[in-house]
């Protein structure tokens, strides 16, 4: 079975080629592809006599709500040494900000199962821990030849990904059988699983780890925010909207919703979105490029680790991705700043996140149409922007908890007490 699932892979991968390989070229930077990375090469991982855990996840997004269970994992379990992998060249750039050193960091491979296997023989994990939903058959069947128990944390399963996994079930459903744990945001996800071929016995319901990533503090204090603004010219006298994670089109609509005399700054998800940000907002100051006080107050936020300084600066944050079709980006951080935050109705893949917030009246939902009128609304009215903050701050503080849940799991499935490093691990 794995000498046809790679030659599914080398096919799909061939046939793929002319639209996906400028995409890599792209997102890695300009870079290339770290081919030799990819297909699991690498120097061994150090043996520091302590039990490992191997944490994957595949952008930005996972690897920045791994922060909290980093941070609970360095503080409870010392006996604990960490390793973080990502997939994307964004995402293995953001874990080496957060967690390098004194974690390792490491790219994650493709799935093909030479790459694989040598990737587990560098690491050498007592525990896989994978965050939402990257799992892979190779990775699956290779931890489970090796009683290596995966787990599946902050594990949810979107509509559009259960409807393509139901109609290749019977050839998934090994995979799934295969995990050892999965710790769902909520039921509906939990459901999904278990219909996919995940014991019932090894699903829990523990929350969203983006709650926990979310941290609750004055914007005042946001570290390099006064920086950022006094680098572009920001000026403090007049509103600030901030736009995060925008994709394709979505700065142009920002622009022409604006009330007159507004500033705006858009931070597109993708570097390869950049350029284009840049051409829907003429006369707009591009961070990496020093210019400062745009003549129309227009700036775009073309670096990576600085979203959170410049939704500090924000009177009101737009989140992005969810006006099209892409299923929205993570609103919970600028709530947890005190900012009025409003969404497009395309919020899909956080409706575990955004479904809280908007009952609990700590977003403003809109569509394109309404877009112009929230945000004159909004920034005329400084109390109705305080109210929206604090309730929203209210809803992340009482869901608050999923890290410390996976946190403990994760311990429980090592033997501290085991003799030797393999075959250390296994259900508590």
């Amino acid at each position: 079975m794995g000498v046809l699932i790679d030659a599914a892979y080398v096919a799909a991968a061939v046939a793929a080629a002319p639209v996906l390989a400028p995409k890599w070229l792209r997102r890695s930077g300009g870079g290339g592809l770290d081919l030799s990375a990819r297909l699991g090469h690498g120097e061994p991982l150090p043996e520091r006599g302590r039990r490992r855990i191997l944490i994957h996840g595949v952008s930005v997004g996972e690897i920045g709500a791994c922060r909290e269970l980093v941070r609970r994992l360095e503080g409870e379990s010392p006996e604990v040494d960490l390793a973080i992998a990502a997939t994307t060249p964004t995402g293995l750039r953001r874990a080496i900000d957060l967690y390098e050193p004194p974690h390792t960091v490491l790219q994650y491979p493709f799935d093909l199962s030479a790459a694989v296997e040598r990737m587990l023989d560098r690491v050498r994990p007592d525990v896989v821990a994978t965050i939402e939903l990257e799992i892979w058959p190779h990775l699956v069947s290779a931890c489970r030849r090796r009683e290596i128990p995966i787990v599946v944390l902050n594990g949810r399963l979107s509509p559009r990904s259960y409807r393509g996994y139901r109609r290749v079930r019977r050839l998934v459903a090994p995979m799934f059988r295969g995990l050892d744990l999965v710790l769902a945001q909520d039921q509906a996800y939990a459901d999904r699983f278990a219909a996919l071929g995940v014991p019932e016995d090894r699903i829990e319901i523990a929350g969203s780890m983006k709650w926990d990533a979310a941290r609750i503090e004055d914007a005042a204090e946001v570290e390099g925010a006064r920086e950022l603004g006094e680098a572009l010219g920001i000026d403090p006298g007049r509103p600030l909207v901030v736009a995060g994670s925008t994709a394709l089109g979505e700065p142009e609509m920002l622009v022409s919703s604006m009330p007159s005399g507004v500033q705006l700054l858009c931070a597109p998800r993708r570097p390869e979105w950049w350029d284009a940000a840049e051409a829907a907002m003429p006369g707009c100051v591009r961070r990496s490029r020093g210019a400062r006080c745009s003549p129309t107050g227009r700036y775009l936020l073309d670096t990576l680790g600085e979203l959170r300084a410049a939704y500090a600066l924000a009177d009101v944050v737009v989140v992005g991705r969810s006006f099209g079709r892409l299923h929205g980006s993570d609103p919970v951080e600028p709530v947890a700043l005190g900012k009025a935050t409003i969404v497009g109705p395309s919020m899909g893949d956080f409706a575990s996140t955004v479904g809280p917030l908007r009952d609990g009246g700590g977003v403003v939902a809109t569509d394109r149409e309404g877009l112009p009128e929230n945000l004159r609304r909004l920034l005329a009215d400084a109390d109705l922007r305080r109210s929206i903050a604090e309730a929203g701050r209210r809803v992340i503080a009482c869901r608050q908890g999923a890290s410390a849940r996976a946190a403990e799991a994760l311990r429980a499935r090592c033997r501290f007490d085991a003799g030797t490093h393999e075959g250390a691990c296994g259900d508590a």
